[in-house]
């Protein structure tokens, strides 16, 4: 479902965009219908108001929870049912963030992440999409949305962004604390800077080596890690915002000193941070998780050598939540995978 098909269907019953705003308001902040200042029978028209329950339980099993796994470390991983049956996971992050879905599955194939190894299913509506925030927000405060989770926003990038429009506005959200995350696609740098609702960016590099990148995400578009920096920091530049570029740290196979080097060479002098995070593990899957002391040395030589760099744990590490896991366990078994050789 997308919010153009829930506004369409207030309008067939009388809603003026003041009056599809307030619904919209208050349904992606996880209010009632009945809340805020102008009571409803001195505004909404009443072909509406008579609709309003059943709407406010279609919005309602948009979303639902499945399975809650909470971790020590403050998040909470959701397992969640959209109407059709399919599930999706929702992750309620520290300090009041959210992390959402936006494809069952994914096509982009990364071979370390349990979703890619499902192939993509169907796309995330936008409706479905704000759901989950919703949801998150029936839960505890979230004034940051992050869109991280399974899929890849920009194979699904009209529903996105018509989430990111609603969020940006009706949903409270401040722009810079919605993050649109890819693994790099030209229509993104496209698209984006057109909005009236501009997110932070966060971008999947992984490696600095266009031959290993390929690898990695076999089935991304191909962007070298220096286009992808390009193109990058010409969007920080336009926004005002740095770029977060993710980095998965894989033991063994994009932790070496030239991997370290490349990553300065890159990076120096643009508008961006570093997120590395290491691999979180998953069984039946040759990677492995690097010792803390071992991303935490990588880290400070990084930051020694002017690279500001965030090294961050994976939500959901203890309750074995990485991206894909929970949905994998619900449904079907991962396919195995073959080791990648680096050379």
């Amino acid at each position: 479902m997308r919010i153009e098909h829930l506004r369409e269907r207030l309008r067939a019953l009388g809603a003026l965009p003041k009056h599809e705003h307030r619904v919209l308001r208050l349904w992606s902040q996880a209010l009632p219908q009945t809340a805020g200042k102008r009571q409803i029978e001195h505004f909404l028209p009443a072909t509406l108001r008579a609709e309003l329950p059943a709407i406010e339980a279609d919005l309602a099993g948009l979303a639902r929870i499945e399975s809650r796994h909470p971790g020590e470390d403050g998040s909470e991983r959701l397992l969640v049912k959209l109407m059709d049956g399919q599930m999706v996971e929702t992750v309620l992050l520290p300090r009041d963030g959210v992390c959402v879905s936006t494809q069952v599955g994914c096509a982009v194939g990364c071979v370390f992440c349990m979703t890619g190894t499902t192939g993509l299913i169907r796309q995330v509506g936008s409706a479905e999409i704000v759901a989950q925030v919703a949801l998150a927000r029936s839960l505890r405060p979230v004034k940051k949305v992050v869109f991280m989770g399974m899929g890849e926003p920009a194979h699904n990038l009209d529903n996105v962004l018509e989430a990111i429009q609603l969020l940006g506005t009706a949903g409270n959200t401040a722009h810079k604390n919605l993050v649109f995350s890819t693994v790099g696609d030209p229509r993104v740098f496209e698209a984006l800077p057109r909005g009236p609702v501009k997110p932070a960016l966060a971008l999947s590099l992984h490696t600095t080596r266009a031959d290993l990148r390929e690898r990695l995400l076999p089935r991304a578009p191909r962007m070298s890690p220096e286009e992808l920096v390009e193109a990058g920091e010409a969007y920080a530049r336009a926004t005002d915002y740095p770029i977060q570029y993710q980095w998965t740290l894989l033991d063994g196979i994009n932790d070496s000193d030239d991997e370290l080097d490349g990553i300065v060479r890159l990076l120096t002098g643009k508008y961006a941070i570093l997120n590395m995070i290491p691999f979180n593990s998953v069984e039946g899957m040759p990677w492995q998780r690097p010792s803390w002391e071992k991303a935490a040395a990588i880290a400070r030589h990084l930051h020694r050598r002017g690279i500001l760099t965030k090294l961050r744990q994976s939500a959901g590490q203890d309750v074995d939540g990485g991206c894909g896991q929970l949905r994998a366990r619900a449904s079907t078994p991962a396919r195995r995978v073959i080791p990648l050789a680096v050379a």
